[in-house]
């Protein structure tokens, strides 16, 4: 036995001095109560990059608010949700129409889970060919689910012109998804879609009907930071100062 374990503890001592440990695939982090983060992966400029989504356990099953950006991982987290709440997924919320948000949505609908976008966001996934939600909702909408209410917030254009916000308002947990940036970002990251002008007054409203929130979780990059609005503001103004004209 002790050979085993000497030759197990050389391999992983090599992997790590030699950086070739792989980076966990998907990682699930406690939030509060029942509010959970999880993050999934994919390379960029050589690099794993994170997108982040939250899922909520509530006394009907769980609620995902968008889906894995790594397609390898939608079972997965399909399948640590359900065996370590011993609950099923029973809905799905993607927050906008790129694939970091919108990839699963087919295959949790086949899972019969109950799949939702904005009539926005369905509109701009077709045109692209993006996967799409069984339902839909046009203006801003409030769920109840078991214990816990949510409500969709459509406060205007930023990172895309369809992205929303989940507002947890009793308990103050603000789902930003890539509309906020994490205060590790340096910089606005994919403007492909996006409404630069109209981004600082989204998130000002955002700020009026979202108040003093307790968690904000934002799409990619670390989320216990809670200043992530003000850095996004930042940012745009940033951004806007060095190039574009007033």
């Amino acid at each position: 036995m002790k050979p085993i374990l000497t030759l197990l503890f050389g391999i992983l001592l090599t992997s790590t001095l030699y950086g070739k440990v792989p980076e966990a695939k998907l990682k699930i982090s406690h939030l509060t109560g029942d509010f959970y983060v999880f993050t999934t992966y994919r390379m960029l400029d050589g690099n794993p990059f994170p997108a982040n989504g939250m899922y909520v356990i509530t006394n009907d099953g769980a609620i995902m608010i968008d889906s894995p950006w790594d397609t390898t991982q939608f079972q997965p987290l399909q399948d640590s949700i359900e065996s370590k709440h011993n609950v099923k997924v029973i809905m799905c919320v993607a927050t906008h129409s790129h694939n970091d948000r919108t990839a699963g949505l087919e295959f949790y609908r086949h899972q019969g889970i109950k799949t939702y976008t904005s009539l926005q966001t369905d509109s701009i996934s077709r045109e692209k060919n993006e996967k799409l939600a069984e339902f839909h909702f046009e203006n801003d909408t409030t769920f109840t689910i078991g214990q816990y209410s949510f409500q969709t917030v459509f406060a205007g254009g930023g990172h895309t012109s369809d992205n929303i916000v989940i507002w947890f308002a009793h308990e103050k947990i603000l789902y930003g998804g890539c509309l906020i940036k994490s205060t590790d970002s340096p910089v606005l990251g994919n403007l492909a879609d996006a409404k630069v002008r109209a981004w600082a007054s989204t998130i000002k409203t955002i700020q009026t009907k979202c108040e003093k929130p307790n968690y904000i979780i934002p799409g990619h990059q670390g989320w216990k930071n809670k200043k992530s609005l003000e850095h996004t503001l930042k940012l745009v103004e940033d951004f806007k100062s060095k190039n574009m004209s007033k």
